[in-house]
């Protein structure tokens, strides 16, 4: 992405102005107002899909088992996800407030890279469940206990909240010169601190290194997962019993490709792609963001037989 050319502090002209903590940061939505109405419908579905999920595994007692206890994390790291980069990227188009606090823009970093990691966490976690409930039916209930997902669930949440920390501390301690302007409608990581006036590769390698940690450690976990699950069901005996098998796989597999695909171009882009123009970053960040968790509930909804099932039931009680 092209941020702008900036100099370095020692050769800045006399117009250049170099502050250590800017007061704000005005951030830059180069794409058409018109684009606010798809991305307003696709935060209205999330937030919709993401509640009724939590509610109905609230509600359904036959569903408070591993899965759907993963699933509930899911959703509700995808509500703070959303939330998180929406209300104010509306604000933007909208109000053209495009002001926001340094320090909430820290926040808003740290609270969005946080709950990425977190997302992915989850889904290893999630490939764990369905390796223990295809490779180990029998003792699915013993092995993933109630204790065995809050210590999973603990982990998954120290995990994301200390690999992000270094973000904003690193961010905040940059001394930052010419601009304040983010090329980008939410406080990205990679966007804000190539705004500083000095060496930081500090920020880029480790940056790096976190991506690394979270796509390529967690996708090994999963492919490693899958590729257990496949060998336990290319060995069943009949190929309604493997099609039945591979169904109860098939909505974590769809979530999983919806999240690190665009997750993996939106970083390359990022990091290689400066030649591409601004708003075509801006909207490809935007959408890696509202994607997954307007299509997480969706496709958990359609797919899960038992979340369909009672779904279904509410909507007919409340008409009836």
């Amino acid at each position: 992405m092209v941020y702008g050319g900036f100099l370095p502090c020692s050769m800045s002209d006399s117009n250049t102005t170099e502050f250590t903590n800017p007061s704000t940061f005005i951030l830059l939505d180069t794409a058409h107002v018109w684009i606010s109405i798809p991305f307003c419908t696709m935060y209205v579905i999330a937030i919709l899909g993401n509640f009724t999920i939590l509610f109905i595994v609230k509600m359904e007692l036959s569903l408070h088992g591993p899965m759907y206890y993963f699933l509930c994390m899911l959703a509700v790291t995808d509500l703070v996800l959303s939330t998180s980069t929406l209300p104010k990227m509306l604000a933007i188009f909208w109000f053209n407030s495009k002001e926001i606090n340094f320090s909430a823009c820290l926040t808003q970093m740290y609270f969005i890279h946080c709950f990425v990691v977190m997302e992915s966490g989850i889904f290893v976690a999630m490939a764990l469940d369905r390796y223990v409930a295809v490779c180990h039916p029998l003792r699915h209930s013993t092995i993933l206990t109630n204790h065995v997902v809050a210590k999973i669930g603990l982990a998954i949440v120290l995990r994301g909240s200390m690999l992000v920390l270094p973000y904003p501390f690193l961010a905040r301690q940059w001394p930052y010169c010419r601009t304040n302007i983010i090329p980008h409608s939410y406080c990205e990581h990679i966007a804000v601190v190539k705004l500083a006036c000095t060496d930081i590769r500090i920020s880029s390698y480790y940056g790096l290194f976190v991506a690394f940690l979270m796509t390529c450690l967690d996708v090994f976990c999963i492919t490693m997962s899958y590729t257990q699950i496949l060998r336990a069901i290319f060995s069943l005996p009949t190929k309604d019993t493997r099609l039945k098998t591979f169904g109860t796989c098939s909505s974590h597999l769809c979530v999983i490709l919806i999240f690190y695909i665009p997750s993996l171009f939106s970083f390359l882009m990022h990091q290689f792609g400066h030649n591409l123009a601004l708003h075509f970053h801006i909207i490809i960040a935007n959408l890696y963001l509202l994607v997954p968790p307007m299509l997480n509930p969706i496709i958990y909804g359609v797919s899960t037989k038992q979340i369909r099932d009672r779904l279904l039931l509410l909507f007919t009680h409340k008409w009836t």
